[in-house]
């Protein structure tokens, strides 16, 4: 059977708490009545500026084992430098498409043509569970509109029957065995076969721990799918946190470390003012806000909600790129501000991003300073901004700032000495061999050393005041590729700040 819903202008456009969507003609089931499967299909046609979301009720009736959707759409050719079509997918059951996702079944985005959900089973993206009966709805994501509009064919098949074994979840453990008081090194921004990634969870924790890590964090596109399916990978030589990649419209952001089962809703865009709410639920969940490639150049990937709400920045993203090189420099002027209006500051952070070969596990890696390996301790130190970030494991910073009577502070910290108090500057290097030094504070670069010798290991020593300084981080990078542009990143440290509050 085919019903048709071509034209979504007569329907009534309805807003579900932030960004717009419609409702279309959807696909309507009877009682089984003796047959062991029922397939219907819809089919319809956005057009360019279509809502957000779209959404395609399916009535369910009693005694359904297993729900199966399959689409197709189609990809008309369009002028150069013109958008094509782009339709993801995912599905809400029984108990609504109501913004915070009560309903939420899983999303797929644009990874898969196909999904089913039952109660002992589900495709990855997609939550187990029963098959209720009531009106599900299947939702479209129209991502991008050719100028010739976007055709859609979607097939919903029902099979009937018991349903299997409730699954119940098991998730890793909070706790690895660590090192008491020490630097771990982590890489919080990570997709597998649950998203758009290409790689399971188990193959992931096979190349974190070549590269060195003690924690990651699972952070798939608007699914909580993956957080119990990494039970079996952590160990205890690898802490496993669970989160979230909210992947709006206008911005993408890590819930990291968030409780089991955390689901954070991304239908909404900057313009909304919903961003709040759920900054809030991933506190409130234990986890950090903290906004995702903030200058990245793909369609609804720059980050527009601002960093009222954050508690770190993803300033490092994947190898590093000219929007990595903005994003810094943009997080600097953020110390900048700080320092000036006396109020907190934002703490950086650098992650792979990996999705599938050749990408790197561990390219770039958070080091933190936390009292032991355990989420609320890794958690806490990224909070602090007690970390800095490298290209790998082969590199090593060690950043401090001394006075003349024994104080001292490191990365993250503050030595609190009076404004004219002549302090040392002191940045141990170890793993970068020809890289440069650079010392930046307030005023910009203020000290280039180097290169290093070939074994990568170097020490350099800066003076300076608080008056003249404000705070210092460090960076270390490769050889300029030309007379403006600085060279790529090795890694860089997170400040420590000069002078009393």
């Amino acid at each position: 059977m085919c019903e048709d819903a071509r034209d979504i202008g007569r329907r009534g456009l309805f807003v579900t708490g932030a960004a717009a969507a419609v409702t279309v003609a959807g696909a309507g089931f009877a009682a089984a009545d003796g047959a062991d499967r029922e397939t219907r299909t819809v089919r319809g046609t956005l057009p360019t500026g279509s809502p957000d979301f779209v959404y395609v009720p399916v009535e369910v009736p009693r005694g359904v084992r297993e729900l199966r959707v399959s689409y197709t759409y189609d990809r008309p050719a369009v002028p150069a430098g013109t958008a094509g079509n782009a339709l993801d997918i995912g599905l809400f059951d029984e108990r609504g498409t109501g913004l915070g996702g009560r309903g939420f079944r899983g999303w797929s985005g644009g990874a898969r043509s196909e999904f089913f959900v039952r109660a002992d089973d589900a495709t990855p993206g997609y939550l187990p569970g029963p098959v209720r009966p009531g009106t599900w709805h299947v939702a479209l994501g129209p991502y991008t509109v050719a100028p010739q509009g976007l055709a859609y064919e979607l097939t919903v098949t029902l099979t009937y029957g018991e349903p299997g074994a409730a699954v119940r979840p098991v998730y890793p453990p909070e706790r690895a065995r660590g090192r008491g008081r020490a630097w771990y090194r982590g890489d919080c921004h990570l997709h597998s076969t649950h998203s758009d990634g290409r790689r399971t969870p188990a193959a992931i924790g096979a190349l974190a721990r070549a590269a060195g890590l003690d924690f990651i964090n699972t952070s798939e596109h608007n699914t909580t799918s993956a957080h119990a399916n990494w039970a079996d990978v952590a160990g205890d030589d690898l802490l496993v946190l669970l989160g979230e990649e909210v992947t709006t419209r206008t911005g993408h952001v890590v819930a990291l470390g968030t409780d089991p089962g955390t689901f954070v809703d991304w239908r909404y865009r900057a313009r909304d003012d919903r961003f709040g709410r759920f900054a809030r639920q991933i506190r409130r969940a234990g986890g950090l806000v903290v906004p995702a490639h903030p200058h990245a150049t793909c369609i609804g990937c720059a980050w527009k909600f601002g960093f009222g709400e954050a508690d770190a920045v993803e300033v490092w993203n994947g190898p590093w790129t000219p929007d990595d090189e903005v994003a810094l420099a943009s997080w600097d002027a953020t110390l900048v501000a700080a320092v000036r209006d006396g109020r907190g500051w934002l703490p950086a952070m650098g992650s792979s991003d990996a999705h599938r070969d050749p990408d790197v596990v561990g390219l770039p890696q958070t080091v933190v300073l936390a009292d032991d390996l355990t989420r609320e301790a890794v958690l806490a130190g990224i909070r602090a901004g007690r970390s800095y970030v490298a290209e790998s494991k082969d590199v090593s910073l060690v950043l401090g700032v001394s006075g003349g009577r024994g104080e001292h502070a490191g990365i993250g910290e503050r030595l609190a000495v009076g404004r004219d108090t002549p302090v040392t500057v002191r940045l141990e290097v170890s793993g970068a061999p020809g890289g440069t030094v650079r010392l930046v504070t307030d005023q910009g670069v203020l000290f280039t050393g180097g290169p290093l010798p070939a074994s990568g290991t170097g020490t350099v020593e800066w003076r300076t005041t608080p008056a003249y300084a404000a705070y210092v981080r460090a960076e270390v990078r490769r050889a300029a590729t030309g007379p403006v542009v600085p060279g790529p990143l090795v890694a860089f440290t997170n400040p420590v700040f000069l002078g009393r509050d």
